[in-house]
């Protein structure tokens, strides 16, 4: 044979072994890999739903669901008005207490009928509001129908009044089915030299000569106060508070006061003094409530108008006599002085974000962050304490001027709203548990 023939003849066979080889021991090396990888499986696979962990994982379930249930379920926890797409930022009630609106940062303002506080739903008015403003506060004007709206958007502030379009008569209105359809009354735009608007209240001018028409407030975040005529929309005073920036600012329930919080520790208070027709002649600043010795955080009337309380960063409450000579120099006295009762982990001392107080001002209602806390005015200790009342800082409190229906009886309710995209209804604590 040629031996050229011999050596390709013996190349092939020397090829082929190798190659046999070389694939023996890929496919044994491939199925002890494929032992190994099941052989896990076979093991971590009954382990999945073995016992210990269903325990474990059923208790921390139980327990977040019981907190949640405590949350939702507080003695005092009474409804939630459904709805709103994002954050309340304002609520306040019409005079007679049956209708709650409600300023949200969805654009909508919507106007509740509180026809039973227990009630599983409630019918609402839906106002929505120019594109491009969201509304951040809301007061009634003259009656229930009147719906005051400041709304915030990238050129400043407006106010808006809706209102009906036609009045009703009394006949018409018990007979109407349907909640009617706003219009815009008046409006006014890029105010307060375009500086965010804080608070928005209104009171029933009835002191004096006063010819029992709502006057508005509004607050900016600079120094100025601007009063607006409810119905007509306009203005009828303007003051400068000279501290720095406002923190909030109300009138008194009878609409003769003004009072401002501000930047610093004393409380500046106006009178709204009006003329023989009933409109406003002028607004004067009469009194300075001086006793705190850090910021004043919030401020409510008593509802005889001659009471002030405060709550301030210096951890107290104080509770004002305003009803003085002021033009013969009397200064306001402190009448009483509370701690306040409200304590962070380490034991400092909280200060309240939001004060209201009930119709009978019998009892104080107050928040801090997310928890809501109800006081006795006479004695100052704790009624009542709902922590994390809602899932996100409480933005606005306000208690129904008269009581509401539940069923068969009639009970004093407070609602507080919140960036939680939830409005609540709380029924008043007993004095007596103090």
């Amino acid at each position: 044979m040629d031996p050229i023939l011999s050596l390709a003849a013996l190349s092939v066979v020397l090829g082929a072994v190798i190659a046999f080889v070389f694939f023996k021991s890929y496919l044994l090396k491939q199925r002890s890999e494929v032992q190994t990888i099941a052989k896990p499986e076979l093991h971590s696979y009954p382990k999945k739903p073995s016992k210990p962990p269903q325990p474990i994982s059923k208790k921390s379930h139980s327990r977040a669901s019981d907190k949640d249930q405590n949350k939702r379920h507080h003695p005092l926890d009474l409804n939630t008005l459904k709805g709103h797409a994002d954050s309340v930022t304002g609520l306040c009630f019409s005079s007679d207490g049956r209708n709650l609106a409600t300023a949200c940062a969805d654009g909508v303002v919507r106007v509740y009928k509180l026809e039973d506080a227990s009630s599983k739903s409630f019918k609402f008015l839906r106002i929505s509001l120019p594109a491009g403003g969201h509304p951040i506060a809301v007061a009634f004007s003259d009656d229930a129908s009147s719906v005051v709206v400041a709304s915030q958007s990238l050129t400043g502030c407006s106010l808006y009044m809706y209102g009906e379009e036609k009045p009703k008569t009394a006949n018409e209105s018990k007979q109407q089915t349907k909640l009617p359809l706003p219009q815009i009354k008046w409006e006014h735009h890029k105010i307060h030299e375009k500086q965010a608007i804080l608070t928005l209240t209104g009171s029933t001018a009835s002191y004096g000569t006063a010819d029992g028409s709502t006057i508005i407030a509004s607050c900016s975040e600079g120094t100025d106060i601007i009063l607006w005529h409810g119905r007509t929309g306009k203005i009828v005073g303007h003051v400068d508070t000279n501290q720095l920036k406002n923190t909030m600012a109300t009138i008194s329930p009878n609409g003769r006061f003004l009072a401002a919080a501000a930047f610093t520790a004393d409380v500046k208070v106006w009178e709204i003094v009006y003329s023989k027709d009933g409109s406003v002649k002028e607004v004067s600043k009469v009194m300075q409530l001086k006793g705190h010795k850090s910021a004043v955080t919030w401020l409510c009337f008593s509802p005889n108008s001659e009471q002030i309380i405060t709550a301030s960063k210096d951890g107290s409450i104080r509770i004002w006599n305003i009803n003085v000579r002021y033009h013969l120099d009397e200064d306001p006295k402190t009448l009483k002085v509370f701690p306040i009762p409200l304590h962070d982990s380490s034991g400092s001392s909280l200060h309240y974000d939001r004060l209201s107080l009930s119709p009978d001002g019998k009892i104080l209602a107050t928040t801090h962050g997310s928890t809501l806390q109800w006081l006795c005015m006479e004695t100052g200790k704790v009624l009542d304490t709902a922590e994390n009342a809602h899932d996100g800082d409480i933005t606005w409190i306000s208690w129904s001027p008269k009581t509401l229906p539940l069923g068969n009886e009639q009970v004093v309710v407070l609602a507080t709203a919140s960036v939680d995209k939830k409005v609540k209804l709380w029924v008043a604590p007993s004095v007596n548990s103090s």
